[in-house]
């Protein structure tokens, strides 16, 4: 496959692997195993049970599974073709899909951010 079609595999394939781990660790829909799984890592017995709770708690951590449930999905490999090719393809992913997920929180960070100025202008402007 040609470099500039696996960098484009690289870039899209990392869009659902933060779309699914940004809403199992942040979204609302997910807040109660989110929760359960938060408890087992602080409480956890065993540091392989601890381990295993905290990665459902994560984005980082998440992503790094994710990212392995697409490439066995896809058969994706980045630059070699062999356990190379998708060793590459699996961190760069995860990082590609960070990106995505810290760019997404600095944008929803201003998005509340302004929907606070807005209520304190609409409140002040009720005042008057």
């Amino acid at each position: 496959m040609p470099l500039q079609i696996q960098l484009f595999w690289l870039f899209i394939l990392a869009i659902p692997i933060a779309c699914i781990a940004w809403t199992v660790t942040h979204e609302e829909v997910f807040r109660e195993p989110r929760e359960y799984c938060s408890g087992r890592y602080k409480t956890g017995k065993t540091m392989l049970e601890r381990k295993f709770f905290y990665l459902f708690t994560c984005e980082y951590c998440f992503s790094h599974y994710v990212a392995v449930f697409f490439l066995c999905l896809t058969g994706y490999q980045l630059l070699l073709h062999s356990w190379r090719g998708y060793l590459i393809a699996g961190f760069s992913l995860v990082w590609v899909a960070n990106v995505y997920m810290s760019l997404f929180g600095l944008l929803r960070q201003d998005i509340v951010k302004e929907k606070q100025e807005i209520k304190m202008m609409d409140e002040k402007t009720d005042i008057i």
